[in-house]
Parts: C-alpha cells; sequence; structure tokens
C-alpha cells in the first residue's frame, strides 16, 4: 500500500511538473516585461489563422499594436517563444551584419523521409550552406539570358490566349490566366516540359501547381506540432508533402532527367544546371560529402523553384495590373515606355532591353511593397544576441525571429502616404537615398531569394506583352479594397481578380 501510494504521489508530482513546463512556456515574455499578446494554450499567438485571420493579417495587426515600443515584441510561434522584430535597425543586424548567428529559417524539415522538403528554402545549416553554393551559379544574369528566349516564347503564346479571352468577354479574370502563363515558363526552365496550361487549364502540371500550394498532409495540430517539436517529429519520421505531390514531381524529375542523359538533350535551363550538378566531378566539400546532387535533391530544388516561382510572380502580375487598372495614368506611362522600347528593337523585346523597362521596374517594386508576396522573413537565433543598446532585450539561442516585412512596407515612417501606389516611391533617387533594409520583398543579406533575377524576369516580359497590347480598367466585379485569402501562408487575393480589358 506504501509502495503504492508512494508511486501515484510520483506519478501526480511528473503531471504537476510537466503542467508547469507546459504553463511556463507560454508566461516567457510575460515574465521579462517584454509586451506581447496572451497566447493560446497550442496555437500560441498563431490562433485563429486560416480560418478567422490569414498570417498577413496577424503580421500587420501585431506589428501596428507594438511599434514604437521597443525593438521587438514577443511572440509565441505557436508554443514557442518567438521574436517578433519592430525596428528596420533589428533587421538589418540579423539578415546583414551578424547573419552568422541567424543563418537558419527554422522550418521543419526531413529529407530523408520527405524528399521534397530537402529544398533549399527550407534547409539549414551545413545543409543549406552547401545547398546553395551549387546553385548559386545557376541564377546568374548569363544564366537568364540563355532561358529568356524561352520566356518570351511562352510569353507570345500568353497574349494569343489572353486574346481569345478579350474577344469572348471583355470582363477577364485575369488571376488564373497569369497563373497558367508562369507554370509554363517555370515548367518548361525548371523542368524542359511544355506544359500547355494555356491552352488547357486542367493541364496536370497546372492542377498539380495548384495543389502543391493548398494542399496539406498535416492538419493544423500537427502543423503546430511539427513547428513546437521539430526534434521529435523528425524521429517520429512525420512527413509534410502530400503523397501524391510528391510521387507526382519525382516520377516527372526522373523521366526528365532519364531522357536528356540517354539522347544527349541539353536545353540550357535550370534542369539542365541541376544535371550538371549530378554528374559533374565537383571539388569535394570540406565535410568530404559527396557534392553531387542525388535525383531527389534535384526534384526537391525543382519542386520550390516551381512552386514558389509560378506563384510568387503570377501574384505580383495580378496585383500590378489590378493597381494599374485604378491608375490610368500610371498604366499609360507603362505603354509608353514598352512601345518606345519595342520600336528601338524591331518591335520585339530583347534580354537587354528589358532592363531598359525603368518606370515598370518602378512599378512592380511599388507593387512588392504593397501586397509583399512573402509578408514575413523567418530566422532562428543560432546563440544568445543581446541588441544593441538594449540589454533588456535579449534573443535566446534557438529561439525564432520573425521579421513581419510586408507590414514594415505600409509604415509611414518609411513609405509616405503607405497604403496609396505610387510607383516614385522607387525612383532612383529614392532608391538611393533608402536602406535597403526598408524594402524586402525578396529578402535581404545572404539568404535572400535565390531566384530573384528570374522572378522579376518573367514578370516584367508578361507585363509588359500585356500592357502594350491590352487597356486594363475596372468593372462591377473588381474586389475594391481587396480582400486576401485566408488559408495561404503567402500574400493571394481572396477570389479572382476580374478587370475589364480592351485591345489598344
Amino acid at each position: 500500500m506504501a509502495v503504492g501510494a508512494v508511486l501515484l504521489a510520483a506519478f501526480l508530482a511528473l503531471i504537476g511538473y510537466l503542467l508547469m513546463k507546459w504553463r511556463s512556456s507560454l508566461r516567457y515574455w510575460q515574465d521579462l516585461g517584454i509586451p506581447c499578446d496572451e497566447p493560446h494554450f497550442m496555437m500560441g499567438n498563431m490562433e485563429g489563422v486560416r480560418t478567422k485571420r490569414s498570417f498577413h493579417e496577424i503580421w500587420t495587426s501585431t506589428y501596428k499594436k507594438y511599434r514604437g515600443t521597443g525593438p521587438f515584441a514577443g511572440f509565441y510561434w505557436f508554443r514557442r517563444p518567438a521574436v517578433f522584430v519592430l525596428e528596420t535597425s533589428l533587421a538589418k543586424q540579423i539578415l546583414i551584419k551578424e547573419f552568422n548567428k541567424f543563418t537558419d529559417r527554422g522550418f521543419y524539415n526531413n529529407p530523408e523521409d520527405d524528399p521534397l522538403s530537402g529544398q533549399l528554402f527550407l534547409l539549414d545549416g551545413h545543409k543549406w550552406k552547401s545547398m546553395r553554393q551549387k546553385l548559386t551559379p545557376t541564377f546568374t544574369s548569363g544564366k537568364m539570358k540563355f532561358m529568356f528566349p524561352t520566356v518570351i516564347k511562352v510569353g507570345h503564346e500568353f497574349i494569343d490566349v489572353f486574346g481569345e479571352y478579350v474577344k469572348k468577354n471583355e470582363i477577364v479574370e485575369v488571376k488564373e490566366l497569369l497563373a497558367r502563363f508562369t507554370t509554363d515558363v517555370i515548367g518548361t526552365c525548371g523542368f524542359g516540359i511544355e506544359c500547355s496550361s494555356l491552352k488547357d487549364p486542367e493541364a496536370e502540371f497546372r492542377i498539380m501547381g495548384r495543389r502543391a500550394l493548398t494542399e496539406e498532409r498535416l492538419s493544423p495540430i500537427a502543423v503546430a506540432f511539427t513547428n513546437s517539436f521539430p526534434n521529435l517529429s523528425h524521429r517520429l519520421h512525420i512527413k509534410i508533402t502530400a503523397e501524391h505531390i510528391e510521387e507526382f514531381f519525382l516520377r516527372i524529375v526522373r523521366e526528365t532527367v532519364a531522357f536528356r542523359e540517354q539522347n544527349n538533350i541539353r536545353r540550357n535551363d535550370f534542369m539542365d544546371q541541376l544535371i550538371d550538378l549530378k554528374n559533374n566531378q565537383l571539388m569535394a566539400s570540406e565535410t568530404g560529402e559527396n557534392v553531387n546532387l542525388t535525383i531527389e535533391q534535384i526534384a526537391a530544388q525543382a519542386f520550390v523553384f516551381f512552386a514558389a516561382g509560378f506563384e510568387t510572380s503570377s501574384t505580383t502580375m495580378g496585383f500590378t495590373l489590378y493597381e494599374l487598372a485604378q491608375h490610368q495614368d500610371i498604366q499609360d506611362r507603362v505603354r509608353k515606355e514598352v512601345l518606345e522600347i519595342c520600336q528601338k528593337n524591331n518591335g520585339e523585346l530583347t534580354y537587354e532591353s528589358v532592363k531598359d523597362l525603368v518606370y515598370l521596374d518602378q512599378v512592380i517594386s511599388e507593387s512588392l511593397r504593397l501586397y509583399t508576396v512573402l509578408p514575413v522573413l523567418n530566422r532562428v537565433c543560432l546563440e544568445d544576441f543581446v541588441v544593441p543598446d538594449n540589454p533588456k532585450y535579449v534573443i535566446k539561442k534557438g529561439m525564432t525571429v520573425l521579421m513581419p516585412s510586408g507590414a514594415m512596407h505600409r509604415d509611414e515612417k518609411l513609405y509616405p502616404n503607405p497604403d496609396t501606389f505610387n510607383p516614385e516611391n522607387f525612383s532612383p533617387e529614392r532608391v538611393k537615398e533608402r536602406d535597403s533594409i526598408e524594402w524586402l520583398p525578396f529578402g535581404e543579406g545572404p539568404r535572400n531569394c535565390i531566384g530573384m533575377r528570374f522572378g522579376k524576369m518573367q514578370a516584367k516580359i508578361g507585363l509588359a506583352l500585356l500592357i502594350k497590347e491590352f487597356k486594363f480598367s475596372v468593372c462591377d466585379q473588381t474586389t475594391i479594397p481587396m480582400k486576401y485569402n485566408k488559408e495561404m501562408f503567402l500574400v493571394a487575393s481572396e477570389k479572382g481578380i476580374y478587370l475589364k480589358v480592351e485591345r489598344v
């Protein structure tokens, strides 16, 4: 009896200890006196995400509530205490000056069990550094020039298809058509496959691209678990990629690589660069690891190039047309620039002439400011970091750091009249005066977006060709003000973007 009582007491003590630890992890910032919202017991400060609130709304409301209170506010990334950055000076420390202390993003990945999660965006530590070094040469200006004719070819097909839609109805839902354009561009450059989603909206690549962004393998509770307990999740062999998506992209990559190698085919595209990294005898790494890519690693990099590339570019293009439809004077100025550039090159766009579309570049940059597709930048602290001149504010080793770039882009201290579309925010003079850390749609520092050049190139080509041929204006079906999709991590419109379109 005495032994039973002792065991019961020990069990109750253990339960009490675990409950205390469970509770104390959600009292971290309150006990330090650093401002933060009260957290949900499981979701932390992410309560209501994807149902009642979008990710974008969470970042924006937190930023507006606490900016000016200090260099950062407290935040609970599910059950883990995290840092919510409020000042661009601290963002600069994290992304650039003290980058070596914040190299990791801290997203859950498990390449051993879930090959497509071994993508550059999700990798951390030495695996990220090694992969970044391998992939960086594939996105040089020279490589972009090789891929340019492919993008132009798809662009002309896009204009033909777009024109057919305009003939049938002057009210066009541009969001889906733009996604089909970028799907065909990325599918061709990334996989060497004629996706044909422009001609067939139910083409397999378009369907799988849509599903890759919207379908989750895990429930919201399981997502919270993997983010709260990543090491345990790894030991439990938890996968995050839906099975059918994994099977599709692994199959496509294996077939593409085998076909090119067996037939000695080269297209000077992204897939060629990955195949070279698989086959070339590269210099051994410092750790002695095999530096050549495996088929699974090729699939992971091609997958992120496709999934991230087609959605971010098409979304940016859609928001740009949405704003141009409301600002005819700006649209007319863009069209005038495009026509002048084309007239100098026999009516066509060349790789060199796209660089001369300076005002269009300003327009896209302003669209990225107002509608920052990736609205938050994630990092993990690798060693304790005391914020300069703020000894009370310490970022502890292992903490997630959130930098709400989208919310910062709408801060009136950084951009006057921040909710107004104004391409002059990115005139050469203003860009020269502004600290680069105040515009972060592609991140900043050594871990910025590796595909930035390609993304901007396909967006400029697509928009230039559209505006050259068509005039866009608002209609009764245009949603003003914009309403956002609550389910996506990226910023996206809740529904389609409907505009009135006329031939010029």
